[in-house]
């Protein structure tokens, strides 16, 4: 049974992902920013308790190996998707460019899976993870503070966010050539 709970973590993060998305966009709840701050919180502990016990059982499954990425994926580009609208804290062009990274870098992975070539994460790939959950749960909160207190956002506040998204998708870019590199060197 062990072996089977980082799959069920996982798989309860992508049935988060529509819920996340069911509050922010259809619920009408007054209180979304709340929720979906709670949901993506939540998602984001199952995302660290999946790998963490992976790890510790020593179990690597294909299931996982596929869904837990996808996983995280689905649910940074929501949450993204989000904080452009409806809540207008970044721009859609930082939505666009870390969503095509993510999916470009997929498509890539599965393309080099299916050629037998494997290419570890690296120290960006982990520092790409924290600082968009990190950026993404921040202003969550923040939206969540303001909404509850029925105050406005701080222009400032609103200038640091958008300034901190596009190094994090300039870090998410960059972390992405890992990718692209590795596959030049591999024709060579």
């Amino acid at each position: 049974m062990k072996k089977h709970i980082p799959n069920i973590l996982t798989m309860f993060r992508v049935l988060l992902v529509p819920v996340f998305l069911w509050i922010v966009y259809i619920s009408r709840l007054q209180d979304y920013q709340i929720w979906a701050t709670a949901i993506f919180i939540v998602a984001s502990i199952t995302d660290y308790f999946d790998g963490m016990l992976a790890r510790k059982f020593n179990v690597i499954s294909n299931f996982g190996k596929i869904m837990d990425p996808l996983a995280d994926k689905l649910l940074v580009i929501s949450a993204l998707a989000a904080l452009f609208n409806p809540m207008g804290y970044i721009g859609l062009t930082v939505v666009l460019v870390i969503a095509a990274r993510e999916i470009g870098i997929t498509i890539l992975r599965d393309h080099y899976i299916k050629k037998k070539i494997y290419i570890a994460a690296n120290n960006w790939g982990k520092v790409k993870t924290v600082s968009q959950m990190v950026g993404i749960i921040a202003v969550l909160i923040y939206a969540s503070v303001l909404h509850y207190f029925q105050l406005e956002a701080s222009e400032v506040i609103k200038l640091i966010i958008r300034i901190y998204f596009w190094i994090t998708a300039a870090i998410t870019v960059f972390s992405g050539m890992n990718y692209i590199i590795v596959k030049k060197s591999k024709k060579n």
